[in-house]
């Protein structure tokens, strides 16, 4: 079963964000934009709830925020179910961490995901995925690693990320507005 996402990500500076995207355009096909809302949940687990453009899911994801590989379960439901989704959770003593909001283009190129993000208070992102099994997650890596090189995108260091991360975290509601 093709349930674990790997990916590599980095932040990007305006000019690579205008880049990627003009060669995505010329190069990739567009699977989509789409504007998304996605709420971090307390506990121990990764929950996240997110609504898109075209629904909305609820997430639950292995391992650790940041991690290149974790085992991802989704199920989706209407977008109109949403804010009931979101009450019933938070009924259930889970409280709202994060809220993000960001616009995304999605295209496939070379058989990866591509996803060239906007986040609100966040930044521009590139994230490379493939979802795959567990005994593809070393020939993904691999992939990934050959179209973030043909993209002449390196990889931000998780370090970083979880730096942006926790400020983001401490921060959210000022940088969003919310």
């Amino acid at each position: 079963m093709a349930n674990i996402e790997v990916e590599s990500r980095a932040f990007l500076s305006e000019d690579e964000y205008a880049r990627l995207i003009n060669f995505m355009e010329s190069n990739a096909e567009r699977v989509k934009d789409d504007e998304q809302s996605t709420f971090y949940l307390s506990g121990e687990n990764d929950v996240r709830l997110q609504k898109n453009s075209s629904g909305a899911k609820i997430i639950l994801k292995g391992g650790k925020i940041h991690d290149d590989y974790r085992e991802e379960i989704e199920v989706k439901f209407r977008k109109e179910d949403f804010d009931n989704m979101v009450s019933i959770l938070c009924a259930a003593e889970l409280e709202i961490e994060i809220k993000w909001f960001r616009k995304r283009k999605e295209f496939i190129w070379k058989n990866t995901k591509v996803c060239i993000d906007r986040t609100k208070g966040y930044g521009d992102i590139i994230e490379i995925e493939i979802l795959c099994g567990e005994d593809e997650v070393e020939d993904a890596r691999k992939k990934i690693s050959e179209v973030m090189s043909e993209l002449e995108v390196a990889q931000t260091p998780r370090y970083v990320f979880e730096e942006r991360f926790n400020y983001y975290k401490n921060n959210w509601r000022r940088l969003v507005g919310d």
